[in-house]
């Protein structure tokens, strides 16, 4: 048999290198982590674990069954491997490369410093060359007193374009559910929803269990598995009236205004904590209130007391405020007092910057003065004219402008 074609038979031959198999075990541990960590670089992640059965072990290396034992427990001693069984033949394998280099590392380092000592404790640091970017014949050699050569920077393998790996399906599917991510944030106030989106959906990547996730692929609203029903309410997030307006009244009796009495309250019963204990004492007080009703009644009362909370109230909504509003006068509705004011603030600007286009010798009649003095803003501003203009003949007088006397 010809040499070429003998060692075509052989196959491709491969290499270990030696001063690897000191930090592995042996020659078989070094040339299997090698194999191992070449396969683990041609995956799309470089967590993701290598899926291999000892045939393809041994067609790749060489290494028989008991040798690839052997070289997998060496590994495993030295945490340069990581190995589970899938089943009889087959194996996951992941090698950590991490480790390894820090073994380089903390050894080429022991052995820096004794170089070190044994000179003395100075250091020899080539000279550096120097090359700039224009051609030229002067080279400048540069050499670091105190620093050596610069470790060379670790390569690490990226991904090209690179996706988020989650649960879902489909990118149609998961654009659906950052756009309904989206609102959700938006909905709940947070001062920077995308930003928002993109950690939730971060997390959800590096494998945490998003319950926001589970409600989309239910068919739920955001958040609705979120919600816990208190004993004190009468849906998530929705106390009982009479509760909310016991708490309600306690903080307008200690001088809170009633906006303030209302925005206090709600955010206690939204405490589990408070709002348990709150809740506890507010049944003893109806309680105490029942048994006193009863010994009411019992003694021929027919209505016997109840506190105010008690007492049946409709909702109030901004309908029915402007409702009431709108019955009492048109300008007190809040739709139309901003709207008034501003077309009042226009025209008594425009009839400000009127004023100086009238000649000096223009006296307004007092008609004109009296329907200026309609709104308040009106009146100050004719206040302030007839003082700035006492050869007009007017005076104000509780109000009203009156023709001034002149004796």
């Amino acid at each position: 048999m010809k040499l070429g074609l003998f060692l075509r038979h052989l196959g491709t031959p491969l290499i270990y290198y030696p001063k690897l198999a000191k930090f592995t075990g042996g020659v078989a541990a070094s040339i299997l982590f090698c194999q191992v960590f070449d396969w683990q670089s041609q995956l799309s992640h470089p967590q993701e674990w290598v899926t291999i059965t000892s045939d393809e072990i041994e067609k790749a290396t060489g290494l028989n069954p008991s040798e690839q034992e052997l070289a997998r427990r060496q590994l495993q001693e030295r945490l340069l491997l990581k190995a589970r069984l899938v089943n009889d033949t087959t194996l996951e394998l992941w090698a950590d490369i991490d480790a390894l280099e820090n073994k380089l590392d903390n050894i080429f380092t022991d052995r820096s410093s004794d170089i070190i000592a044994r000179n003395g404790g100075e250091t020899k640091n080539h000279p550096v060359e120097v090359v700039p970017n224009y051609p030229t014949s002067n080279l400048t050699i540069k050499t670091d007193k105190f620093f050596g050569q610069p470790r060379q920077p670790t390569t690490v393998r990226v991904t090209p374009h690179y996706k988020f790996s989650g649960p879902w399906q489909s990118d149609e599917q998961f654009k659906e559910f950052q756009r309904i991510l989206l609102e959700y944030y938006k909905n709940q106030g947070h001062p920077n929803p995308s930003r928002s989106v993109f950690y939730e959906i971060d997390n959800m990547t590096k494998g945490l269990i998003s319950p926001l996730w589970d409600d989309f692929i239910s068919g739920k609203p955001l958040g609705e598995s979120q919600k816990v029903k208190r004993e004190w309410e009468i849906e998530p997030g929705v106390p009982y009236p009479a509760f909310e307006e016991e708490r309600t009244q306690y903080y307008v009796h200690k001088g809170e205004p009633l906006e303030q009495a209302v925005l206090k309250a709600r955010t206690d019963l939204r405490n589990p904590v408070l709002g348990r204990d709150l809740w506890e004492g507010f049944l003893r007080k109806c309680d105490r209130i029942a048994d006193e009703a009863i010994n009411a009644k019992k003694h021929g009362l027919e209505t016997p007391y109840l506190p105010a909370s008690f007492t049946d109230k409709p909702q109030i909504t901004k309908e029915s405020v402007m409702k009431k509003l709108e019955a009492i006068a048109p300008q007190f509705s809040l739709e139309s007092s901003s709207s008034n004011m501003l077309s009042a603030a226009n025209l008594e600007q425009q009839e400000i910057e009127e004023q100086p286009s009238h000649s000096a010798d223009e006296i307004p009649s007092i008609a004109s003065l009296h329907e200026a003095c309609k709104t308040p803003i009106g009146r100050n501003m004719i206040e302030n004219l007839i003082a700035k203009n006492p050869d007009w003949g007017y005076e104000m007088v509780d109000g009203q402008v009156i023709e001034s006397i002149p004796f």
